[in-house]
């Protein structure tokens, strides 16, 4: 069965100058993402992820009219900078989840499109580092490092698939540890991190107890939180595990049976993939909510 991404292909070599808004698709910059302007799709808006002090670049492929750059509520920034080709956009720190910014840029050649139009979506944790913005026509090379892109894709859908397909086919609790090889003759190491950690909560949240878990090729959390009373409940939708040099280990679970009630404690255990060589720290944990602003922080986490 032929690739999507070469069925792709195929469709824009078959399609020629029929109109198409806007294409997207993997960039030749590992982690970033390609957006491609057309003529025919002059107008259309880009949507692009931002996050509370985090850096996000757009890298353009033509030369921009610096002072014609327009961007909604811009005090809500704490870096606008535009260079010759390139924004570069930090969000202060006070921007709450949801939240949308109308960017406009005009390019200085006058070619069509003369604009490129961007949705800047405020999400808790995970902004969108480098965005690739191009209105020329792609190259071979471009293609090909999307085929690659894609394959190397397929492989860790089809291992994380294998994986999951073996954890239901396997015992659970510590046998199923051992039959996975997840343990190791020193078994699970533990430690209490709750003194040690750096805590920033949004209004109405608190780590009350902070727990660090290792073992062989996992970390896992454990955090019991407490929901000040009179506030709304909460429930941990997402997670971040950030280390010191801004690698992400890649959250498998983020668990918790109910959401928290107001003057009540919950516990939540985020578990990510983390081979031993991995695992040098401090990390720094962030959990948000889905509907809604309220976010919690640990910073300095660290595990045995």
């Amino acid at each position: 069965m032929p690739s999507p991404s070469f069925v792709v292909l195929l469709g824009l070599l078959l399609a020629g100058d029929a109109a198409v808004a806007q294409l997207e698709a993997s960039s030749t910059v590992p982690g970033s993402r390609r957006i491609e302007l057309t003529p025919e799709g002059a107008g259309s808006v880009s949507e692009v992820v931002v996050s509370p002090g985090l850096s996000t670049m757009l890298l353009f492929d033509a030369e921009l009219q610096r002072e014609a750059l327009e961007l909604g509520n811009r005090e809500r920034f704490s870096l606008v900078d535009v260079g010759q080709a390139t924004i570069r956009l930090v969000p202060s720190a006070n921007i709450t989840p949801g939240e949308q910014f109308k960017l406009v840029v005009r390019f200085r050649d006058g070619a069509a499109p003369v604009t490129a139009v961007f949705l800047l979506k405020a999400h808790p944790a995970k902004a969108e580092a480098t965005v690739e913005v191009y209105r020329k026509p792609r190259t071979i090379e471009t293609y090909q490092q999307e085929i690659r892109d894609a394959r190397s894709e397929t492989s860790r859908c089809k291992e994380d698939l294998a994986r999951m397909t073996s954890a239901h086919q396997t015992p659970g609790g510590l046998t199923g540890l051992l039959f996975n090889g997840g343990l190791d003759p020193h078994g699970v190491a533990g430690q209490v991190l709750t003194k040690a950690v750096a805590k920033t909560a949004a209004t109405g949240l608190e780590a009350s107890f902070v727990n660090g878990y290792r073992s062989r090729m996992l970390v896992a959390v454990d955090v019991l939180i407490a929901v000040r009373a009179g506030v709304l409940p909460w429930r941990a939708e997402g997670a971040t595990l950030k280390g010191r040099t801004g690698e992400d280990l890649k959250i498998l679970q983020v668990w918790q049976v109910t959401p928290i009630l107001p003057g009540t404690s919950g516990r939540v255990v985020v578990e990510a993939e983390a081979p031993a060589v991995a695992v040098q720290g401090p990390f720094s944990l962030k959990l948000w909510e889905a509907d809604g602003p309220r976010s919690i922080t640990l910073g300095n986490v660290t595990f045995p």
